[in-house]
């Protein structure tokens, strides 16, 4: 990563955390009564939903709970052997029942910008945007064995549509459907998580949607374990399964070990350690994930 990009992701992560600091705790009182227990929010997706670091869980952003309004923000990066990965964005839950979400993402080409005709440093650029509903359950409390589910819908549109055409890409734009199951066994200390995902999305949607030979929508899977090591300290992993639309682009599934760190009630770091495999002719694009959300 330059040192230019690291300096202007430094500087936005510094400004989300700052604005955490402005909205509470006067602010974020106001909005709620109460409050979800330490990290049972979880932390935000690149996507900008709420859930884990790669994987969309059912939990609703913020920290209010069904009695107030909260949100989350947040900064990531994901430092890759042929590529750097930044994305930002915020969410708004509502009452612990309906969360909106944007983000935006951006991935540096680097070298391999080059080598495929698009410049040196070319970056692929995405928005995304959410909405997720909490049919039944919940995260902490009940019955063991009933989770907490949601359904929800990402709309994502690529900046780069000259880019997707080349490459092979049916559509700059695309809309995944997901449903999710989350648990947290609180006697056991261990959160458990799926999500089934019908999208058609390549490269998360930066490379466009679906092929001329494939472009309907496929259900993927997403899976997180997490083990709460202490209050404010959580260990786990993920594994997200992808579609293989593109002729010239092989797609792999990708993986994170992570550890997620609440720093304060309303700030909270994750590091991970991702494999997200092969991404446009590039193998073994395995590094470094940190990613700071600042929530209310």
């Amino acid at each position: 990563m330059s040192t230019l990009s690291f300096l202007r992701v430094a500087a936005c992560l510094f400004s989300l955390s700052a604005f955490a600091l402005v909205l509470t705790p006067a602010h974020a009182q106001e909005l709620r009564k109460g409050g979800k227990l330490l990290l049972t929010n979880g932390v935000s997706t690149i996507e900008g939903s709420g859930g884990g670091g790669l994987a969309t869980w059912s939990t609703i952003a913020g920290n209010a709970t069904q009695e107030g309004i909260g949100g989350s923000v947040h900064g990531t990066i994901i430092d890759l052997p042929d590529y750097n990965w930044t994305s930002y964005g915020v969410s708004l839950g509502f009452f612990d029942r309906v969360e909106l979400s944007y983000a935006r993402q951006n991935l540096d080409t680097i070298d391999i910008g080059a080598a495929l005709g698009l410049g040196r440093g070319y970056t692929l650029n995405q928005d995304v945007f959410g909405a997720k509903i909490r049919l039944a359950g919940d995260v902490v409390y009940g019955d063991a064995l009933i989770p907490q589910i949601a359904i929800g819908v990402q709309h994502k549109r690529s900046s780069d549509a000259a880019v997707v055409a080349a490459v092979g890409g049916a559509s700059p734009n695309g809309t995944d459907v997901y449903i999710s199951a989350t648990k947290l066994f609180l006697s056991q200390s261990l959160l458990a998580n799926a999500t089934v995902r019908f999208t058609k999305a390549n490269q998360n949607g930066l490379l466009g949607f679906g092929s001329a030979g494939e472009n309907d929508h496929k259900p993927q899977f997403e899976g997180s374990l997490a083990y709460q090591v202490s209050r404010r300290f959580v260990i786990g992993g993920e594994y997200r399964t992808k579609p293989d639309n593109l002729a010239i682009a092989r797609e792999d599934d990708w993986l994170d070990l992570f550890a997620a760190y609440a720093v304060t009630r309303n700030v909270t770091v994750t590091a991970a350690y991702v494999d997200l495999g092969s991404i446009a002719s590039a193998d073994n694009q395995r590094g470094a994930f940190l990613s700071l959300q600042a929530a209310f």
